[in-house]
């Protein structure tokens, strides 16, 4: 299985890098809840390094945003690769990514 890093780029600006799909989410869900324990008023992930992506990284994106209006915290995404761009927008939820 390859390895998906969510690695703190500077202050709340986080990189995701490698494939998000179903094999890896689980564990990045797992290993991402720590950012949203009240450190952060907003959170910032730069998508740019993923690799490859399926309808469970785009589940990942739509958790993070549930945690984040959980929480009271922002969140942005920024480079979204473009399979889950496609995916989003087949399931119409393009509009819902902030």
């Amino acid at each position: 299985m390859s390895v998906v890093e969510v690695r703190d780029a500077e202050g709340d600006w986080f990189e995701v890098k490698g494939p998000l799909q179903f094999a890896t989410v689980p564990t990045v869900w797992r290993s991402s809840l720590s950012l949203f324990t009240g450190r952060h008023q907003r959170l910032v992930f730069d998508l740019a390094g993923v690799t490859r992506s399926d309808s469970a990284g785009l589940a990942l994106l739509v958790e993070w945003m549930r945690e984040a209006r959980k929480k009271g915290i922002e969140v942005h995404f920024l480079n979204i690769p473009a399979q889950m761009e496609a995916i989003a927008r087949a399931s119409n939820l393009r509009e819902l990514l902030p």
